[in-house]
């Protein structure tokens, strides 16, 4: 049977994906100091952050319509995904299950679902992954939502930023303290809830302490590592990336690994400076 994967461009593809007709990304689109940013291919990441560095405001941001998910979700695959960022950062996840509903009105019944992925980045890059690996393997359709829900579940999100700025500004700090210490260089480090909201996990002084401490919080968390990828994000930082990929490989084995520079929405939430791990 043939698949297709819409994942929406706040999941980071690799240069494998790209090149692989059963991929798709349906582009969030970012307004900064003036400028209307779709975050496609055409995504400036050097540009991007001059502006926000240069604008008084924070950026924002608007998810894909259900009319670009039916659009997506009217092709020639029998079965057809669509990953989001968590519902609970985005509108995403609404727009594509309407976007399904809207296409089952038009065009009749289609094995279609949509994965809320409870995270973000490279959180939905391995949601999208373990989707090829389950059709891959010849599973139902049914399987596979059911094996890949169950993957979600089990995923862990982590992250550093250097500000909390735009998270702030954006009420994606829902229920969490203000963080008051930028003056004393304290960086929160930072993870998904298990619906998909944030939350603080710890602190640490300076940058080089707080990706320690975020490796420290992976590894305390980690089961059957030799099962998992690991898979890190970062906003114009590969060095920060690969230190942590690097103290992590020390301290467990994994299946794999994986670091990719952040798109645009990522980068929107990383801020410039930020790391995201997922496994």
């Amino acid at each position: 049977m043939s698949f297709k994967i819409i994942v929406d461009s706040c999941g980071e593809l690799t240069d494998e994906m790209k090149a692989s007709e059963c991929f798709e990304t349906a582009s969030l689109e970012i307004d900064v100091q003036g400028h209307h940013i779709i975050d496609d291919e055409t995504f400036d990441q050097a540009e991007f952050l001059r502006l926000v560095a240069a604008s008084p405001e924070s950026p924002k941001s608007s998810c894909p319509s259900p009319e670009r998910y039916m659009e997506g979700y009217h092709c020639d695959a029998d079965h057809v995904y669509a990953v989001t960022l968590s519902a609970e950062l985005s509108g995403s996840y609404n727009s594509a299950v309407l976007g399904k509903n809207l296409y089952h009105e038009e065009y009749g019944d289609k094995k279609i679902h949509v994965f809320n992925s409870c995270s973000a980045s490279v959180g939905e890059t391995l949601i999208a992954m373990k989707v090829v690996e389950c059709e891959s393997k010849g599973m139902e359709f049914e399987q596979v939502v059911e094996t890949v829900e169950e993957y979600i579940k089990g995923q862990n999100t982590y992250f550093v930023l250097e500000t909390l700025d735009t998270l702030r500004k954006n009420g994606r700090l829902k229920g969490m303290k203000a963080v008051m210490a930028t003056a004393l260089n304290i960086k929160p480090v930072m993870g998904a809830t298990p619906e998909g909201n944030i939350q603080q996990l710890g602190q640490a002084r300076g940058i080089k302490k707080a990706l320690a401490k975020l490796t420290d919080e992976v590894v305390k968390d980690l089961k059957d590592s030799k099962e998992k990828i690991l898979a890190i994000s970062h906003c114009n930082c590969r060095e920060r990336a690969e230190f942590v990929r690097d103290t992590l490989m020390t301290k467990a084995e994994f299946k794999d690994s994986i670091i990719l520079d952040t798109a645009g929405i990522s980068s929107m939430y990383a801020a410039d400076g930020g790391v995201i791990v997922v496994v």
